[in-house]
């Protein structure tokens, strides 16, 4: 079984090739890395040595972005954590999450696509790459990460790989946090590219 150095190198030499070679489908630049979730400080250490050795090897900019911070930033401009935390005391954790939910989808506030091509809108497509990481803030079922891949078609042409940490159960079927699927919250999506599952 290939290691998360493994997987990581056989990623840059795809993000280091002119064209990039991460997309599955040339109007998706866009991947999946399935690491252990027990390994997500060494990936981030990984991540780091990664983006020097693209940026000074191969011209190529890394933009990190914390969904972590993403969920939070938008809690904070809608009523914030106060009110998320009253919702919990009265209602439950279910209906937490289900307003966190409500706030990175509806139009009526702001959508996690929206938020991200809001970080990324004007990033270079011919030498910029965007990381999305610390994606465990949409845990553990506060949002699907395969809704925000299929958000981004047609509206960023940025490469993006999504740090995913879980575990692969058959071919592009992902498990979050290797919870159980309880309603496929976890980011299924068959047309991108998937580092580091298993054939």
């Amino acid at each position: 079984m290939p290691s998360l150095v493994d997987n990581i190198e056989s990623m840059k030499q795809d993000l280091a090739a002119r064209p990039m070679r991460i997309a599955a489908h040339s109007d998706m630049p866009f991947a999946i890395f399935v690491y252990p979730p027990g390994q997500e400080f060494a990936l981030r250490k990984q991540l780091r040595l990664l983006s020097i050795t693209l940026d000074q090897q191969h011209g190529r900019h890394v933009t990190f972005v914390s969904l972590a911070r993403l969920v939070w930033d938008v809690v904070r401009e809608h009523e914030g954590s106060g009110y998320l935390f009253k919702t919990e005391t009265l209602r439950g954790f279910n209906a937490a999450q289900r307003h966190v939910n409500h706030l990175l989808s509806s139009s009526d506030f702001r959508p996690a696509v929206d938020a991200l091509i809001g970080n990324i809108e004007r990033l270079d497509p011919e030498r910029d790459v965007v990381f999305l990481v610390r994606t465990g803030g949409f845990a553990p079922g506060i949002y699907r990460a395969s809704v925000l891949l299929d958000g981004l078609h047609h509206k960023t042409m940025v490469p993006v790989v999504l740090y995913y940490p879980g575990s692969a159960r058959v071919g592009t079927d992902l498990r979050f946090f290797d919870m159980p699927t309880e309603g496929n919250l976890g980011a299924y999506n068959y047309r991108v590219r998937i580092y580091g599952a298993e054939g």
